[in-house]
């Protein structure tokens, strides 16, 4: 039996096979892995784009627009699940993922791109044609030409409730973060609608790739000699690339010289690094080391003093990934596999320490975006027993006099200043540092002494950081 033979079509009409897009197909492919494999974007889309160049099916504008469609789409999945919902007649929960998948990427070109809305109906359903086949590609095309009735303005002013009725819900839809988070973030804020409104809508910015170059093995000037290159906002050794680019194509990444890292993951080590000591400064540790971008800058500023980094691991794996992003760093250093809250060194035998610690990872939503949907509340619980057990075991590991770094990619207050509060608590022997003054012309860091970097108003993550000096 003949193709055409198989598929239904009007008679005397004959059967059109479906326009194969690699760009949409593409998109569709790495949100199908994000919801079937809990994978991150940002390690799905790399290989995919690799992959697809490798073909020769993608040019430069091709990637940007998979990556745009990939990325613009998981942003805004809140707001276009609450607009799709609007638009067919069954709860959301019964639309096949998959479906929802295409109607979610053909949302995000009608409602947050330029796409004409003829073009973005049209290669959606093609898409559906290909990926679903053509009896759920007519329901596609149906539901779509409903979401294009209204531009995004107009589908907020019907699906999102009034914001004196309701201000968590209503900025949730309007932002596309979850409630819990909404409120989270917050409360961290302190209150105000123009700050909360500022901070979600940067969390749903594409962010600039930041790339640091490691003292004493690469200089700025550097890295400044790419293209659409531009020095960072706060930290000596950070270059922006305003224009995205390929980071593994630069010659200092690919010989880990210099790295891919958030500048506010800078402005921790830089910070720890120039806390005052009352003693020696030789040995420094990094107790949560892994995947070893903070380890590779603070390795580097310990060579620089002289000084020896231990930078320990639990998993493995980890450890290995430390070991690589360290390797040909100036100064000595040693990776171990070694679980920080039960360290196997004797205490007290660092001046400096760092423990950037697991968490939910709500300050890196710009990277992650897909991680506001899978958080749930009930994680914070989970981490919470593990961020005290690191920070006491970083305390165990200084000498008196020595300081402590606490940090962690999260603003929530049960994971920053609760954590910190609690374990000091029960350590009279400690004393917090006023964190502000080592970071000169960085503004905005609020009372102290503790640190919180913001995406809205630093443009980095949201990083917090509190240093801790052991009295006795």
């Amino acid at each position: 039996m003949s193709e055409q033979s198989r598929r239904p079509h009007k008679p005397g009409k004959p059967y059109r096979r479906p326009h194969k897009d690699p760009v949409r197909i593409l998109a569709f492919d790495a949100l199908r892995a994000v919801d079937e494999r809990d994978a991150y974007a940002n390690l799905v889309l790399p290989p995919l784009l690799r992959k697809a160049r490798e073909k020769g099916d993608f040019d430069v504008r091709d990637a940007a627009l998979a990556t745009e469609l990939v990325y613009g789409t998981l942003r805004r999945q809140g707001t276009y699940d609450a607009i799709i919902a609007a638009c067919v007649d069954r709860p959301l929960r019964e639309v096949d993922p998959p479906v929802l998948d295409v109607l979610s990427l053909g949302a995000h070109q009608l409602l947050g791109t330029r796409i004409p809305t003829h073009a973005a109906v049209s290669a959606s359903v093609e898409l559906a044609r290909v990926v679903l086949g053509d009896g759920r590609a007519k329901f596609v095309n149906a539901v779509l030409r409903k979401v294009a009735q209204h531009d995004l303005d107009g589908w907020l002013a019907t699906v999102a409730p009034p914001y004196d009725e309701d201000p968590e819900d209503h900025l949730a839809v309007v932002y596309s973060h979850p409630r819990w988070v909404v409120s989270a973030l917050w409360d961290s804020l302190g209150g105000g609608r123009a700050g909360i409104e500022d901070l979600l809508e940067a969390d749903n910015e594409r962010p600039e790739v930041t790339l640091v170059a490691r003292p004493g093995r690469a200089d700025p000037q550097e890295l400044l000699r790419e293209d659409a290159a531009v020095p960072g906002r706060w930290s000596p050794y950070a270059v922006r690339l305003t224009e995205g680019g390929e980071p593994g194509a630069i010659d200092a990444v690919r010989e880990s010289r210099a790295g891919v890292q958030d500048e506010g993951s800078q402005l921790v080590a830089l910070a720890l690094a120039g806390a005052p000591l009352d003693g020696p400064d030789e040995k420094w540790l990094d107790g949560c080391a892994g995947p070893g971008g903070k380890a590779a800058l603070f390795g580097a500023l310990a060579a620089q003093r002289g000084a020896v980094l231990l930078a320990a691991e639990k998993q493995p794996h980890r450890a290995g990934l430390v070991a690589r992003a360290l390797h040909g760093n100036p100064g000595p250093y040693q990776v171990v596999a070694a679980d920080g809250t039960r360290p196997p060194w004797r205490p007290g035998s660092f001046d400096r320490v760092l423990v950037d610690v697991p968490c939910t990872g709500l300050g890196a939503l710009r990277r992650r975006p897909e991680a506001r949907w899978r958080r749930r509340p009930e994680d914070l619980e989970g981490f919470a027993p593990l961020q005290r057990a690191l920070l006491r075991g970083a305390l165990d590991s200084v000498r008196v006099g020595g300081v402590v770094g606490y940090a962690t990619c999260s603003p929530h207050l049960a994971e920053t200043r609760a954590v910190v509060d609690d374990v000091l608590k029960q350590r009279p022997h400690t004393e917090l540092i006023d964190a502000r003054p080592l970071l000169p012309g960085v503004p905005a860091l609020g009372a102290g002494p503790d640190i919180q970097l913001w995406p809205h108003l630093h443009g980095t993550d949201a990083m917090y950081l509190a240093l801790i000096r052991r009295t006795g």
